[in-house]
């Protein structure tokens, strides 16, 4: 075993780990291509840059974003420091001067006696694998070589090649005076039934069925198709136009083919007849669990590339959904991820190679601060199995980091990338606390205890 450990990319999740092992002397090779080769989306030197938004979101502990970076910052967290450090006027977010906050960072690094930085291109990562512990921290836009290596050491038929998913909801922003449990065709009213057995038959079935439905009429359907097929999109980057959408088919797209378009696809009403009215809709909306706790749903269908403030817009005009709260907006771009679901356990390790560790958004996390966070997981494990070879670091679920890490690593046939939200968090234990702002500082408050 080599007397180091090695982190390959020099992007958040892994400047984040590198300074972590080093805090704990050990020494650190850091690899990172820049500047001998950069991805389509990078453009700057230093480590740790920022492509997209320069806003490391909310501040506030009632947001999920927020109470992950006071989680890290309590764990001595290099990169949200330096976030902290750099910071721009943005209200009650915290935004960075990107530039400043890549050149702080990769001073930090470089000038840290125990890393050593590497500016070269990693392709062939088995040798690597086999001397020492190694954490791969690559990013969304792993290069096509070491892509190979990654699919072939996780003995994956593919990377994920995130290029759409759909909005995500708390269930507890649905409004259930028009909303209803159902499968399709458990849901019609059988001819023999009144209308008092038909509801007290769904009433009891409510528990086994796996899809809440949203039904539209005529008019509402047609003020929805109005908005979808007008609304502003996101302008992508010329690799991911060309990377994405072979296969691939926006709801906004698909609804501009005609009006009936979404009815006779992911908005068809057959098999459904509305509690309300008892008679089939004109549409329906279906959600679909995504997690365990049954806090959150997605939306089935709702692939998407609409700017996120024109979806939350768009899709507050489905019946049901008037004050949805969105933890995550439908995306449309290239990033690559492995299966972390199945491959890794809840240290970003990897089940069957001990020594080989994940993180950043490579795993399935998504956002800047839960990459630092997966960033730190790892690094931590890592470094204790350096010192003792054997040692656990498990985060409490209690905890946005604990949560994260679970969530990434708990089997799931339809696993996509994740953001800090407290809908992956266990509920509340007691009596139920109704405003939204209160529950939200109690999660808080047991987090911060626990970390």
């Amino acid at each position: 075993m080599k007397d180091y450990i090695t982190v390959i990319g020099g992007g958040l999740a892994g400047c984040e780990a590198a300074y972590q092992i080093a805090k704990r002397k050990i020494k650190v090779k850091l690899y990172e291509m820049k500047p001998q080769k950069y991805s389509p989306a990078h453009s700057n030197k230093d480590l740790a840059e920022i492509v997209c938004s320069n806003s490391f979101k909310s501040n506030l502990l009632t947001n999920a974003c927020g109470l992950l970076k006071e989680e890290l910052r309590r764990l001595d967290s290099l990169l949200i420091r330096i976030a902290d450090e750099t910071k721009v006027p943005a209200g009650q977010a915290l935004a960075v001067d990107r530039e400043l906050f890549s050149r702080r960072v990769t001073e930090e690094i470089e000038k840290n006696p125990y890393i050593e930085v590497i500016k070269k291109e990693i392709v062939d990562i088995k040798q690597i694998i086999k001397e020492g512990i190694v954490i791969i921290a690559t990013g969304p836009l792993t290069s096509d070589g070491l892509a190979n290596q990654i699919q072939e050491i996780t003995s994956q038929d593919k990377l994920y090649f995130y290029d759409a998913a759909a909005p995500i909801i708390q269930k507890e922003s649905i409004n259930f005076k028009i909303a209803f449990y159902g499968d399709r065709y458990l849901q019609e009213k059988k001819k023999e039934e009144t209308i008092g057995q038909w509801k007290q038959r769904l009433e009891e079935q409510k528990e086994e069925q796996s899809y809440i439905n949203l039904p539209m009429t005529k008019e509402e359907y047609e003020e929805f198709w109005k908005e979808l097929t007008n609304a502003e999109v996101v302008t992508l980057h010329e690799f991911e136009k060309r990377e994405i959408f072979e296969g691939c088919m926006p709801i906004e797209i698909m609804a501009k083919r005609g009006i009936d378009t979404l009815r006779f696809g992911p908005l068809k009403p057959v098999g459904f007849d509305d509690p309300r009215t008892a008679k089939r809709s004109y549409a329906v909306v279906q959600l679909r669990q995504d997690d365990k706790q049954a806090n959150l749903y997605n939306m089935v269908g709702f692939q998407t590339n609409l700017k996120y403030g024109e979806q939350k817009r768009v899709f507050n005009k489905i019946p049901g959904l008037e004050k949805a709260e969105f933890v995550k907006y439908g995306v449309m771009h290239r990033n690559t991820y492995i299966n972390s679901s199945k491959l890794l356990d809840e240290t970003y390790n990897m089940k069957n190679i001990p020594n080989l560790y994940f993180a950043g958004q490579i795993t399935g996390v998504e956002g800047y601060v839960e990459s630092i966070s997966s960033g730190l997981v790892a690094s931590l494990n890592a470094s204790d199995v350096f010192w003792d070879g054997a040692k656990k670091h498990h985060f409490s679920e209690y905890t946005i980091i604990g949560a994260l890490a679970k969530y990434i690593s708990t089997p799931n046939e339809k696993f996509q990338p994740m953001n800090a939200n407290f809908g992956i968090l266990p509920e509340l234990g007691g009596k139920e606390i109704k405003d939204k702002k209160q529950r939200y500082e109690k999660l808080a408050q047991r987090s911060l205890e626990k970390i």
